[in-house]
């Protein structure tokens, strides 16, 4: 065996094992891989760095500045809506409905454009709807990399394959030829995670991670934060009264954080505010009181209320705690007098003052200097109270404000990366200047540009990188299916096939899938000769299993998604290994029986 061989199977095998067991971050990991090749002589100095250069980097970094640009806008808040409505709140009814068309799409762009199209969309549901992020990103990624074996130009490796066939004097093939294995390798994917998803995914934030200001105040405080929605009914009692008069804060120690009439929303509606057939409340306190004031005035349940929605999202409402200084004319009032919620539209749901927790109706408690409100409104309300000199807002208000007017150039921007990719441009530079024209346009700053790149995801793909490119140019992977070769050359032909499919899926874990196929085609067509078997479905799974690579986050895409889901490299070992061996599974059998 050749010695520089050996170095790259030995920094290979150091490699995988600082991967899996998390010695050091996976982007300390790339680069301590990437470095070791240099300092062996394995590669030049500008061979080992050329992963900062590499067309997929650039391409993860440009696509990360549009999915910020994007999201800035708003559109993907409506996005979320629109699923949500059609899917329910149940996760794996989302997780379909996601999957579907990430995965359609990536059958016609590349597949990291398909993600980067959706994944704010995807956070936006997750916060909206209380689900863990991680449980939904990596099913949306894995369906995005299977859907670029949909065609023929779904994928960098299938794309390659036409060439290396055509260069071979072998026929190449059409655009939707793989179709029908890339329909079933999508429905597997998706049917894999309706099924044991719950199984397989991570469902809270890994151990430690610091729990949010918001969640530490409603267990610290014991505040009520489920939202229960009722309509009034023609007929219902409640209609002509006032929240006095109906006892929300005094008989039932409720109170209304929300009223919808139609179109109209009013946070914390006022004392005076008359109840009329039709409006729509959004309650928050202790649920038997809550369901004893829908009965008496016979409301009906609603599970959720139009232009109400924002109020449980947590980027756009939320508790603050609210202190009142010496020099504030709250001082010697009551809230009644005051007509808090009439001047701020913000609901107090509880006051501390002299050491006692007041709750329920504290309307004629006389403010002190000192007292500390815990109030409940949208964020944009409660920033505003920071600007008074008459209130100190102790809890951190982070306004998410959308640049809306920017909506339709920040879509045209996206549609130009996209556009540009069909008409034959890099994917690097069309995606870059998809980025630049957001810049250009004031979609969002340049320092927003480069606060939206996930520098450690950057790292860990510039320092893998480099090692594909040793595996090519040391003869490493051609030496290991060499081997394979030598034990196949007379067994059955499914043989030839599964290790065909093993060989390109464990290739394209360490290597760039289109280095993958680089190697693998020109060995199939060899190893395809020898067994006296047909090159070109060879060739052509080869391509389909550089796809399978979900059991570490070395895919562009799987990369990308590991800082948004929080996720380790176990968490892809423990969902993507079933995948990978259905995945195997279903290829061979599909390829052997139809193809072959």
């Amino acid at each position: 065996m050749d010695s520089s061989i050996l170095i790259v199977l030995s920094v290979l095998t150091v490699t995988i094992f600082l991967l899996v067991s998390e010695l050091v971050r996976i982007d300390v990991a790339a680069i301590i891989c990437m470095l070791a090749l240099a300092w062996m002589g394995v590669l030049a100095p500008h061979e080992a760095l050329s992963g900062f250069s590499s067309n997929a980097v650039i391409a993860m970094m440009a696509v990360m500045v549009m999915g910020q640009g994007i999201s800035r806008t708003g559109l993907m808040d409506r996005f979320s809506r629109a699923v949500v409505g059609l899917a329910g709140t149940r996760r794996r009814g989302i997780v379909a409905m996601l999957s579907v068309p990430v995965g359609l799409v990536s059958g016609l762009i590349q597949n990291i454009g398909s993600v980067a199209l959706f994944l704010p969309g995807v956070l936006d549901i997750a916060r909206r709807e209380k689900i863990a992020a991680s449980s939904l990103i990596m099913p949306i990624g894995f369906a995005a990399i299977l859907g670029g074996t949909l065609t023929m130009v779904g994928s960098g490796p299938l794309i390659l394959t036409n060439d290396l066939l055509s260069g071979a004097n072998l026929a190449p093939y059409g655009l939707f030829s793989v179709t029908p294995v890339g329909l079933a390798l999508l429905a597997l994917g998706i049917g894999y995670f309706a099924l044991v998803g719950r199984l397989v995914l991570p469902d809270a934030p890994p151990a430690g991670q610091r729990r949010s200001d918001q969640e530490q105040l409603i267990d610290a405080l014991r505040l009520p934060h489920d939202i229960r929605y009722y309509t009034i009914p023609a007929g219902s009692p409640l209609q002509g009264k006032t929240p006095d008069q109906a006892g929300v804060w005094g008989e039932f120690r409720l109170n209304i954080i929300g009223l919808s009439s139609g179109e109209t929303v009013e946070y914390a509606p006022w004392r005076e505010t008359t109840f009329q057939s039709g409006h729509v409340l959004a309650l928050i306190g202790d649920e038997d009181n809550i369901t004893r004031f829908g009965s008496t005035y016979g409301l009906r349940r609603e599970t959720r209320a139009a232009g109400l929605g924002g109020l449980e999202d947590p980027e756009l409402s939320g508790f603050a705690e609210v202190v009142i200084p010496p020099r504030s004319v709250l001082a010697g009032e009551s809230i009644r007098s005051y007509g808090l919620r009439h001047r701020h539209a913000v609901e107090p749901v509880m006051v501390f003052s002299k050491g006692q927790e007041l709750r329920g109706d504290f309307s004629e408690h006389v403010i002190l200097p000192g007292d500390t409100f815990v109030v409940f409104g949208p964020w944009e309300h409660i920033d505003s109270l920071k600007n008074s000199k008459d209130f100190v807002v102790m809890t951190p208000v982070a306004v998410k404000k959308y640049n809306r007017a920017k909506a339709s150039i920040a879509s045209v921007c996206f549609v130009l990366a996209i556009g540009l990719t069909f008409a034959g441009a890099p994917i690097s530079i069309a995606f870059l200047t998809g980025a630049i024209a957001m810049v250009l346009t004031r979609v969002l700053s340049i320092q927003d540009a480069y606060d939206a790149i996930e520098w450690k995801v950057v790292f860990l793909l510039a320092g893998l990188i480099p090692l594909g490119l040793a595996m090519e140019k040391t003869g490493t992977a051609a030496f290991l299916a060499g081997k394979a070769m030598v034990v196949l050359k007379d067994a059955h032909p499914v043989f030839m096939v599964l290790t065909v499919a093993v060989l390109s899926t464990v290739f394209s874990l360490f290597m760039s899938n289109v280095g993958a196929i680089v190697v693998l085609v020109p060995l199939v067509i060899q190893m395809a000769a020898i067994s006296g078997l047909d090159p070109r479905p060879l060739a052509l799974m080869a391509a389909v299993c550089a796809a399978n690579s979900f059991v570490l986050p070395t895919h562009q895409v799987n990369a990308m998604l590991m800082s948004a889901g929080e996720y380790r490299n176990v968490d892809y070992l423990k969902a993507g290994s079933g995948l990978t061996v259905l995945f195997v599974v279903v290829v061979v059998t599909l390829f052997y029986t139809f193809y072959l």
